[in-house]
């Protein structure tokens, strides 16, 4: 399972962790990525895929086929 979102395109960062004496150690910043499934009323289908809590909150607001044909013309949904 990649960590990037199929809705919002969001991916894994990489940074410094910087303490008090600025020590520098590389850390990963992870992004809150979960498998769901979402039924497709106009093709009739269940779809999977992996979703960020962002892009949870994008499907609520705008609905399922609006949220997925916005990510198909970004070129994040096949």
């Amino acid at each position: 399972m990649s960590k990037v979102c199929e809705v919002t395109g969001k991916k894994v960062m990489f940074g410094n962790n910087v303490s008090f004496s600025i020590n520098k150690t590389k850390r990963r910043f992870d992004i809150n990525i979960s498998k769901k499934k979402f039924y497709i009323p106009e093709e009739d289908k269940w779809v999977t895929l992996n979703v960020s809590s962002k892009g949870i909150k994008i499907i609520n607001r705008k609905g399922i086929t609006a949220a997925l044909k916005d990510a198909r013309a970004k070129g994040f949904v096949k």
